[in-house]
């Protein structure tokens, strides 16, 4: 790794430091294709500030001299700036996906091929690469139950349906309940894909106003008064983006104001497995209801795309399959057999308590680096919510950031209200490792202090 020094002969400290990295370039010192120090190290190794060394890097890319390698940091280029036709640089760091970090000790590279082959070489193996039932195969619904027991007490497997993710178990929910036309309230800034479907199935989303603790009841009241609306949707637990955690009194609250005003309660509820504490859930409050997603790609991986939904009743688990059947089919039987698999052997709650001790050293990272920052973030999740200085509006920012090689989303992407407060979500999971992610924020906060893009001069 390249030992950062400076050129003393340079009229500027952020050239020394370009000039510095292109001689050892030039001399052979450090090779081409070889990763460079996190920006915050090498600040303190040269004893200079953060941006000073931001402006290095950004004039280093225009030189040709390094470049981004998606999700994994900065390197020395591989060519010489001119040596070929130029290629559009790919983003320096995606911090807008918003998925669970993959830490040492969840070897996946070893336990999925060890899992897959466990499955297949067991007695009845095979049954898992056939055709199964839109509900999902007996034992895989009787797993889900099992792992969702100290969630959903008294949950049964004939209310359990496997879904190939949230995504597709929330439209087909949305399809069973709902007709164009109906409204559905959520929070002022929610998950984008209900939006999508909300967009999709010709729902009006009408927005609840939230505060420091979440949507707020008196909010959900006024709605069911005025607007009768058939469903609320919402994230109890590490609200996306929001990262709120709704208190008990809320929940008990939502869940007696839904049942009087006869309104379906959509629960997704992903982060739920990452948080030590249990809160009551409303499928718990109200399972009547209520229809409970539970998602295994925020505690474990997307890869598996299993999904499991706790329908209020068997009934409503067997119509709801029927819109699967019609759709998706089936959730795909083997990731759902290994899914099985991973809670039997207690494999599934290892990753998550992993992936939930990761979040915390990432969430520390953050608050190191974003001092003096306002922003909310739950210490067990893996995102948090920036809000922004006065002079920045959310998209241009994120705009600002994409061109710097940092990838983030703007609160338009999450809001239902006309006019969102100007913030954006920082997501700490997707990059590969801390010193990854601490370049990525470093260079936020940097393009933070500078001037908005459109911020007019005054004459």
């Amino acid at each position: 790794m390249w030992h950062p020094w400076l050129n003393d002969g340079a009229r500027m400290k952020y050239l020394g430091i370009v000039e510095a990295l292109e001689t050892d370039v030039r001399s052979g010192r450090v090779a081409r294709g070889e990763r460079l120090p996190p920006q915050r190290a090498i600040a303190e190794a040269l004893d200079v500030d953060l941006t000073t060394v931001t402006r290095a890097f950004n004039e280093a890319r225009r030189r040709g001299l390094i470049e981004a390698q998606a999700g994994r940091g900065t390197y020395v280029s591989e060519r010489p700036k001119g040596s070929g036709p130029a290629v559009e640089p790919a983003p320096l760091i995606d911090l807008s996906m918003n998925i669970p970090p993959q830490p040492s000790v969840a070897d996946f590279k070893k336990i999925f091929p060890q899992g897959i082959v466990g499955i297949l070489d067991s007695p009845r193996g095979m049954l898992s690469l056939h055709y199964q039932e839109s509900t999902g195969a007996a034992q895989d619904r009787h797993a889900a139950a099992c792992w969702l027991a100290p969630r959903l007490p008294g949950l049964t497997g004939d209310r359990v349906v496997v879904t190939g993710g949230a995504q597709c178990a929330l439209f087909a929910i949305c399809e069973l309940l709902l007709q164009k036309g109906d409204v559905v309230v959520a929070g002022a800034m929610t998950y984008p894909g209900f939006k999508a479907v909300a967009a999709q199935r010709g729902l009006v989303l009408e927005p609840l106003a939230m505060d420091e603790h979440g949507i707020r009841p008196d909010a959900f009241e006024k709605a069911c008064r005025e607007k009768a609306p058939k469903a609320l949707y919402l994230i109890p637990s590490i609200d996306n983006p929001t990262t709120v955690t709704l208190p008990e009194d809320r929940r008990r609250a939502i869940a007696t104001l839904a049942r009087k005003h006869k309104v379906a309660i959509i629960e997704d509820d992903p982060y739920a497995p990452l948080r030590p504490e249990r809160t009551v859930a409303m499928a718990e409050l109200a399972g009547d209801i209520t229809w409970h997603i539970a998602t295994l790609s925020k505690c474990a991986t997307p890869a598996l795309r299993v999904a499991y939904v706790a329908a209020p009743s068997a009934a409503g688990a067997l119509r709801l399959a029927g819109i699967l059947r019609t759709t998706v089919l089936m959730a795909p039987p083997l990731m759902s057999a290994l899914a099985s698999r991973w809670i039997a052997n207690g494999t599934l709650d290892q990753l998550s308590r992993a992936i939930s001790i990761e979040n915390v050293e990432r969430q520390k990272l953050a608050a190191t680096i974003l001092t003096d920052l306002r922003f909310a973030a739950d210490p067990h999740g893996h995102h948090l919510w920036l809000q922004l200085p006065e002079h920045w509006r959310a998209s241009d920012f994120a705009d600002h950031a994409d061109r710097a090689g940092v990838s983030i989303v703007p609160s338009a992407a999450f809001a239902v209200t006309m006019h969102p407060i100007e913030a954006v979500r920082i997501s700490l999971g997707v990059a590969p490792d801390r010193g990854v992610l601490e370049d990525g924020l470093t260079q936020l906060v940097s393009l933070l202090s500078q001037p908005s893009l459109t911020t007019r001069a005054v004459v």
